[in-house]
C-alpha cells in the first residue's frame, strides 16, 4: 500500500482558516486604502532574490536564516561542486527592504522622485518556530526613497499611526531615536568607535535587564567602569521628550551635530501637532533597533497593553548606493502584520460588515421554479452589497441555523417545496 501523503503543513508554516483570512483580507485592504491617502504607491518584488543580494551584509542576523534555492536543470552540477556557491544561485527573501533597494536601483528612472512605496508580501526565515513566530509570514512596509529631509519620517509616522487608529488600537507609543545620538552619547562617555556595535547590543537589553544589568554586562566585557558609569548617568539624566533632546544637544557639545538634535525635535513636535488619532510620541535614547543598515532616525511603535513592539523602522541612506554606487536617501516603516492580526484575533475583533449576510436554506423537494426564484432573489441581494449563501437544508435544521448565526448570517430564510412562492 502506498504511503499516505502528509496532511500537516511544513514545519514553521501554517494553514489559514477562514476566520483568520477574513481579518487578514480586511486589514490588507485597510492598509492599502489608508496608505493610498498619503500618496504611497503599491509595488511588488519577486519572492526569490539573487543570493549575492541576500548575503550582502545588509540584513544582519537574518542572513543566517535564508532558505537557499538550488540551481535548476543543467546548471546544477552536484558532482563537480566545490562549495555551496556552485550549487545555489537564489534564495527566498527574508525581508522586503533589500528587494526594494534592488527594485529602486533598477527602475529609478521610471519612478517619481521622491518615491513613496507600499509593499505587502510574504517573507521567509529558517528560524526556530515558536508561538507567534513562523518561517513564512507577511510583512507590510512603507518607504520613502529620495527624500533627505525629516518630512519622510513625519509622513511615515503619521501614516502608520493613522492605520493603527483605524483598527481601534489605543494606548500605543511611538518611540524615536537616532543612530547619531546613540553614537554621540557613546563617544562622549569615552567608548571607541569600533566598540559601538557591541555596546549598543547590550544597551538594547535595557528594558529587559535594567540599567544595573547593562552596567554589569558592559563591565564584564572589560569596558572601563568610569566610562560605563558616565554612560548610564547620561541616560538617567535625559528626559523622554523634547527637553531630553535639548539637554543632550547642550551636554554632548561637539560629539552631537546640531542638525541631528534639531531634526529630532522637528519630527516630534510636527507629529504631535498633525496626528489624527490618540497616541504618545517619546524620545527614547536607549532605542537601538538591530539592523546594521540604519544610518539616522530609528523608530518603533509599542503597545502598552501588549508589552511588545508592533511596528518599527528608520532611515537607511547607504543601502541603495550598494547597488548603484550613488547614495540615495531612504526611510521606511514596517508594521508587524502578523502580530497585529494575532492581537485582533485574541481580542475577538469583528470585521465591520457591509450590507449584512443572508442565507437561503433549500428544502430537498423544492421544484426547479423555486430554485430559480431563490437564485433571482440572491442576485438582487448581491447587487445591493449583501453576502448571500444558498445551501441545502440539513436534517438537523436547528443546529444548521445556529452555525450560520455564529458565522454572522443575520437573516436565514427557509425555502420549502410547498411555500417557496411566498418567499
Amino acid at each position: 500500500m502506498a504511503m499516505a501523503l502528509k496532511k500537516k503543513p511544513v514545519t514553521g508554516m501554517k494553514d489559514m482558516m477562514p476566520r483568520e483570512m477574513e481579518i487578514r483580507d480586511y486589514v490588507i485592504q485597510l492598509i492599502k486604502d489608508t496608505y493610498k491617502t498619503y500618496g504611497f504607491l503599491s509595488m511588488e518584488t519577486p519572492c526569490v532574490e539573487h543570493i549575492e543580494n541576500l548575503c550582502s551584509k545588509q540584513g544582519g542576523d537574518n542572513e543566517k536564516l535564508i532558505f537557499k534555492i538550488l540551481k535548476r536543470g543543467e546548471k546544477l552540477k552536484i558532482e563537480a561542486a566545490k562549495g555551496e556557491e556552485d550549487l545555489v544561485d537564489g534564495g527566498l527573501r527574508y525581508d522586503l527592504t533589500v528587494p526594494l533597494a534592488r527594485y529602486y536601483s533598477n527602475h529609478a528612472n521610471e519612478l517619481p522622485s521622491p518615491f513613496k512605496a507600499l509593499q505587502i508580501g510574504n517573507v521567509w526565515r529558517a528560524d526556530r518556530p515558536q508561538k507567534g513566530r513562523f518561517r513564512q509570514f507577511m510583512q507590510c512596509d512603507i518607504d520613502i526613497l529620495g527624500e533627505p529631509s525629516n518630512l519622510a519620517e513625519i509622513e511615515l509616522i503619521l501614516a502608520t499611526t493613522a492605520m493603527l487608529g483605524r483598527l481601534d488600537f489605543q494606548n500605543f507609543t511611538v518611540c524615536i531615536n537616532d543612530r547619531n545620538i546613540l553614537k554621540a552619547m557613546a563617544a562622549f562617555c569615552g567608548f571607541k568607535e569600533e566598540d559601538y556595535d557591541e555596546v549598543f547590543i547590550i544597551l538594547d537589553k535595557m528594558d529587559k535587564i535594567g540599567a544595573e544589568g547593562v552596567a554589569s554586562e558592559l563591565e564584564e566585557m572589560g569596558y572601563d567602569k568610569e566610562n560605563v558609569d558616565a554612560y548610564l548617568k547620561l541616560f538617567e539624566e535625559t528626559a523622554p521628550d523634547i527637553e531630553g533632546i535639548r539637554y543632550l544637544k547642550e551636554k554632548l557639545g561637539d560629539c552631537l551635530r546640531t542638525e541631528t538634535a534639531d531634526g529630532m525635535e522637528t519630527i516630534i513636535s510636527s507629529v504631535e501637532e498633525a496626528k489624527d488619532c490618540e497616541f504618545k510620541i517619546c524620545f527614547d535614547p536607549t532605542l537601538v533597533r538591530g539592523q546594521s543598515y540604519y544610518t539616522g532616525t530609528i523608530f518603533e511603535v509599542r503597545m502598552d497593553d501588549f508589552g511588545g513592539s508592533v511596528a518599527g523602522g528608520g532611515r537607511y541612506d547607504k543601502m541603495i548606493g550598494k547597488f548603484t554606487g550613488q547614495d540615495t536617501p531612504a526611510c521606511g516603516f514596517s508594521i508587524g502584520f502578523e502580530r497585529i492580526v494575532m492581537l485582533l484575533m485574541e481580542n475577538g475583533y469583528q470585521v465591520p460588515k457591509q450590507g449584512g449576510r443572508k442565507a437561503y436554506l433549500l428544502d430537498k423537494k423544492i421544484p426547479r421554479e423555486g430554485i430559480l426564484k431563490v437564485l433571482a432573489l440572491a442576485k438582487a441581494d448581491r447587487k445591493a452589497g449583501r453576502q448571500v449563501l444558498i445551501v441545502n437544508m440539513k436534517k438537523n435544521k436547528k443546529f444548521q441555523k445556529e452555525q450560520l448565526t455564529e458565522e454572522g448570517y443575520e437573516e436565514i430564510i427557509d425555502c420549502y417545496a410547498d411555500s417557496w412562492e411566498s418567499i
